[in-house]
Formats: structure tokens, C-alpha cells, sequence
């Protein structure tokens, strides 16, 4: 019925056998029997290097170029040496005014609805802002349309008109976000949290109000425009496809023969302050109760930076793998989200900052599980596991930094503008080897010298009242966690910024 094989078919066919009996033996015993066991070659990848993309131009700017022929798309990012800090007394809100309307205020040869009718036909986007130290303008679009883009850019940065229309319209939108400060608990607790963390005086707390907003006029977005936005304070990332020679070429043509002068900013300031350790209390009925809890900060080219990033990625930062996250997430499930953030500043020190969300009468709780952690980190070393998961994860994810040109580019221009790329121009070359560095001495010694108890300042959002009640099942008292006083924080009038007077519910 099926035939008959000859001799040679039957040998083929037990020789195939054999082969896959042996292959499945070998990969059977080549596969652990837990996934902890599973091991993988050394990751093999070496950081771009910046020289190889950074270009002075003779124009002005320095430009980081990165030509990208897998999509026929250009990026042009300028990043600008301005931002909130140079603001003149009175006129908070200038920056972000100037900033948004950038793009979209129209230029001296194109109204603003006929600028954005071309960049849509051209499916191009243009973009533009200006935050707390920088200013950013940016163009997306097909390569075959750059031309055409390049003079749009140059309009927007050369005569903007800011017309009348579309600065009222962002007054407008500007007020309306002002009058809703207060109706959210996350914008009230980031908002406090910068007060106690760097002090009532400091620059970065000068919030827009209704009068300084008022008072911005057109001839004031036209000077502070034409003050910071000139070659000399830019720096500009390009990425996409493009011969890289061109790309130099049309830079240089873009930042030529400049209209004006510009202004050198000033150095930012740095006057921060610290607030007195204690418990800050804000009375919001909000259903959860927010907390941060502040300690001072570093500055990113601190020695002790790389150790205090594998520290608080231990006890914070590092998502599910960190003790905070365990010990109040997943044992006892007080917060969907607990964490810790140490990050190094670039120009003035910030905050180490540990923060969860949870029912109003298990934050003193949860408050104490946060600080035991933080204790535990300055009593005892991390373990080995601890220590190698935290360092692998910083090592194994490092190449995400650069997957794309557009990511090479930008992240190296941001080196250039903030000053990294001068003094550390090896930075990310010894990235990983700096990292794997850290030992568990190291951890330890930086978490004695930065989590001091005594210097914890702890601010919490909502209802007060409940918040130190407390819970029944955990006598906490929220009062008896830090060395200094509990202290009411008013809220804000959201036009003046100026401090409430306190409810009697509230004292």
C-alpha cells in the first residue's frame, strides 16, 4: 500500500533522525532550567562620538549633524540661550508668550493662517518655545520641500510679526490655564514643592499673573525676541536625508547676514534655598493624598553622581526592581505609584525627591515605609543582585540614547548647550565604564552623605484632617517623622500667586 523504500532512502532517512535526535539533545541541554540562569554575551556597542558629527559654523552656531537616508525626512532642532530666568521683573510670562508665538504669530511676509495653511499642504511641522533656560525652535519635513522650509525657518526667526490677534488669542488661553491652578492636586503639590525646594525668591518661582501677563506688550515679545534669538546663542541638531556638505552649506546660509545684533545672556542665577526640615501640609479634599518628600540635591558633574544614580535606583528610581516600590506598592498596597527621583542638576543643585499617592489615612504610613527605606540604604549594603540588576539595567539600556540619528543629534547638541560637552567631552564614551564602577561601598557611602533624615523636608496635599487621624491598624503619627515642626502651606490665589488667608478648618 505505501511501497517499498530502497536501502539508500531508509539510511537518509535514519541519518535525519539521528541529526535532529542530537540537535534537540544538545539544545535541551543548552537551555537552563530558570530564566535567572540564562546568560548572553558581553553587549558590544560604542557611544557615537561627538567630534564626528560637530561642526563650528562660520555663521555663528555650533551644529550637530547627522545625515539618515532610511526616510526621506529632515529634522532641524535650535536650541537658543534664553529662557524664564531673563524675564525683566513684572513681566513674567514673556518667555512663554515670546516662545509660542514664535511659530505661529505670523511673519513680516506670511500672516499666521497663511503659514500654517503652507506648512500643512507641505506636511511639514514647525515648532517653538521657550521654557525655564532654553528656547527651542524646530522644523519637520519632507527632504525634497527643505528648501522651502529653510526659508520658513528663517522668517520665524529673522521677522516674526506677532500679530495682535494671536498674542490676545495666547493672553487668553494663558489666563484660563492660571484660573485652574488650584484644581488640581499635581500642579498644586509641583508648585509647592518648588517654593520649599528652592525658595520664594528664586527666578524659577516667579509664576505669570494676571497683571504681569497684562502688561506684556508687542514691542516687549519684539525686544526680548530680537535680544536672545541671533547665531551667536544657538545651537543647532540636524538630522534626516541630506549630503552632509549641503546641509553645512544651507546652515550657513540660514544664519548669515544676520538683522541684528542679539544680547550674551547672562550667567543663570543660583540662589536657591532650601526650605527648614518639617512637615508643609496643603488642605485640598481630594480623595488620595499626595507626597513629596525633599532632601537637597547635586549638580550632574558632581563626583558622587554616577554612585548616587545606582543608589537611588535601588531604593526608588528603578520601576519594580526598587525597594520603595515593593515595600509600599507591592507588600502592602498603599500606592499605585511610590518612587524616588535623584537627578543631578545642570546649573544649580536639585532635590532628591521621594512621592506616592495614597488614601488620605495611610499616608503617615506609608510616609514611614518611604523613610525606613531611606534608613535601611545608610545602615547596610545593597546586596550583589541589587547592585548588578541596577548597573546592567543603566548598562543594557544605554543604547537606546542613540537609536535614531535624530536622538545622536539631539542628544549631543543638548551636550553642547549646556555646557557637558566642554567640560566632559568623553562623557558618554565613559559612561558605562563609570557606572560599572560603583561598588556597594560606594552606594553606601553616598547614601550616609545624601539621605539625612534631618534635613527631610515633607510636603503633603489633601485632606488634613484625615491625613493626621491617621489609620487605626498603624498608629503613625505624621508629626513624629522629621525633627522640625508641622507648618500649614496656604493656597495660592491663582491670578496673584500671593498666599490665601488660612480657613479656620485649615489652621
Amino acid at each position: 500500500m505505501f511501497g517499498v523504500c530502497s536501502p539508500g532512502v531508509w539510511s537518509l532517512v535514519f541519518g535525519v533522525c539521528t541529526l535532529c535526535s542530537s540537535v534537540v539533545n544538545c539544545l535541551a541541554q543548552e537551555i537552563p532550567s530558570r530564566p535567572e540562569k540564562l546568560q548572553f554575551p558581553p553587549l558590544v556597542y560604542e557611544a557615537p562620538s561627538p567630534q564626528n558629527y560637530r561642526v563650528p559654523l562660520t555663521s555663528g552656531p555650533i551644529a550637530y549633524i547627522a545625515p539618515d537616508h532610511e526616510l526621506p525626512l529632515v529634522t532641524i532642532a535650535i536650541y537658543a540661550h534664553t529662557g524664564q530666568y531673563l524675564e525683566p521683573a513684572g513681566k513674567e510670562g514673556l518667555a512663554e508668550l515670546t516662545g509660542y508665538l514664535l511659530a505661529r504669530g505670523g511673519t513680516k511676509a506670511r500672516k499666521a493662517d497663511a503659514l500654517e495653511e503652507r506648512l500643512a499642504f507641505l506636511a511639514a511641522r514647525l515648532d517653538s518655545g521657550i521654557g525655564e533656560t532654553q528656547g527651542t525652535v524646530s522644523l519637520n519635513l519632507l527632504s525634497k520641500d527643505l528648501e522651502e522650509g529653510l526659508q520658513i525657518l528663517r522668517e520665524v526667526l529673522t521677522s516674526p510679526a506677532f500679530q495682535d490677534d494671536k498674542i490676545a488669542l495666547r493672553k487668553q488661553q494663558m489666563l484660563q490655564d492660571m484660573q485652574q491652578r488650584n484644581d488640581d492636586s499635581e500642579k498644586i503639590e509641583e508648585r509647592e514643592a518648588g517654593f520649599l525646594a528652592f525658595g520664594e525668591i528664586f527666578w524659577a518661582n516667579h509664576y505669570t499673573t494676571a497683571a504681569s501677563l497684562e502688561s506684556i506688550s508687542r514691542t516687549d515679545i519684539e525686544q526680548f525676541h530680537t535680544q536672545w534669538f541671533a547665531p551667536s546663542n544657538f545651537v543647532v541638531a540636524a538630522s534626516g536625508d541630506f549630503d552632509r556638505q549641503q546641509m553645512i552649506s544651507k546652515l550657513e546660509a540660514l544664519f548669515g547676514n544676520w538683522p541684528f545684533a542679539g544680547q550674551t545672556p547672562p550667567p543663570i542665577p543660583t540662589n536657591t534655598a532650601f526650605a527648614s526640615p518639617g512637615i508643609y501640609m496643603v488642605d485640598k479634599d481630594v480623595n488620595q493624598g499626595r507626597v513629596a518628600m525633599m532632601l537637597p540635591g547635586i549638580l550632574r558633574d558632581n563626583p558622587d553622581y554616577f554612585a548616587v544614580t545606582v543608589m537611588n535606583d535601588i531604593l526608588g528610581g528603578g520601576g519594580f526592581t526598587s525597594r520603595i516600590v515593593n515595600r509600599v506598592r507591592s507588600d502592602e498596597g498603599l500606592a499605585y505609584d511610590a518612587h524616588s527621583s535623584f537627578r543631578g542638576g545642570v546649573y544649580y543643585p536639585l532635590t532628591f525627591t521621594a512621592g506616592f499617592q495614597s488614601k488620605s489615612r495611610t499616608v503617615p504610613f506609608a510616609v514611614s515605609l518611604v523613610l525606613d527605606e531611606m534608613k535601611r540604604m545608610t545602615a547596610d549594603p545593597v546586596t550583589d543582585q541589587e547592585l548588578n540588576t541596577s548597573k546592567f539595567g543603566f548598562i543594557d539600556r544605554f543604547p537606546r540614547s542613540f537609536a535614531t540619528k535624530a536622538q545622536i543629534a539631539s542628544t549631543l547638541a543638548q551636550d553642547e548647550f549646556t555646557g557637558r560637552y566642554a567640560k566632559d567631552p568623553n562623557y558618554w564614551k565613559e559612561y558605562r565604564p563609570r557606572i560599572q564602577a560603583v561598588g556597594k561601598d560606594d552606594v553606601l557611602r553616598v547614601a550616609k552623605k545624601y539621605l539625612i533624615p534631618q534635613e527631610l523636608v515633607i510636603l503633603v496635599v489633601g485632606q488634613k484632617d484625615q491625613i493626621l487621624l491617621g489609620h487605626p491598624d498603624h498608629p503613625v503619627k505624621l508629626s513624629e517623622l522629621t525633627t522640625g515642626p508641622l507648618k500649614d502651606l496656604p493656597l495660592r490665589d491663582p491670578l496673584t500667586m500671593k498666599p490665601m488667608p488660612l480657613t479656620p478648618a485649615r489652621k
